[in-house]
């Protein structure tokens, strides 16, 4: 009688080179949440990439995960995508809801269905832990975007945004 042949080390190092994996991030991926940061700020209108303000906004959401989740893809030990999930609370829906954002895959590893599967999973995530709602912004400007998150079930708001931006060597305002 035969037995099949045992899967090797090197089996099973070559299968999860090839299938990237979806996992917590750690401050260990924090050098490479940082480069793929500079890379989806460099194609966002309404952003400047700033390696210490990502950095320390990363870092931010790592050391205190009350404040959120950032999820990568990774295979082995490289980050080819992330998703950042923020939490608050929603008084329209009456508890805690997620602020969705840097949804990014590599460039050279997009259009392989990676971005859907990040955005599945935050969505499960979301679900597992009884969130009410993801929010979302998008580039306005960037109709694939767009149709990336509706295709993944992300509908238009009639809400639009607004920001106040308070810049570090700025004054307030004179009354």
């Amino acid at each position: 009688m035969r037995f099949p042949r045992a899967a090797s080390i090197l089996d099973f190092m070559s299968s999860s080179a090839i299938e990237p994996r979806i996992e917590p991030a750690t401050i260990e991926d924090l050098p490479q949440l940082v480069q793929l940061l500079v890379a989806l700020f460099s194609e966002e209108a309404d952003f400047r990439p700033d390696k210490v303000k990502q950095e320390h906004g990363l870092r931010m959401i790592l050391e205190q995960p009350k404040l959120g989740r950032i999820f990568v893809l990774r295979t082995d030990h490289t980050v080819i995508g992330m998703v950042n999930l923020l939490f608050t609370i929603s008084t329209a829906e009456g508890g805690p809801v997620i602020l969705m954002e840097d949804v990014i895959v590599h460039p050279q590893h997009r259009r392989q269905g990676y971005g859907g599967r990040l955005l599945d999973h935050a969505v499960a995530f979301a679900r597992e832990k009884s969130f009410k709602r993801i929010t979302l912004l998008t580039d306005r400007i960037s109709a694939e975007s767009q149709a990336f998150f509706a295709s993944h079930g992300f509908g238009f708001s009639s809400m639009i945004p607004m920001r106040l931006v308070f810049a570090a060597d700025s004054s307030p305002p004179a009354s």
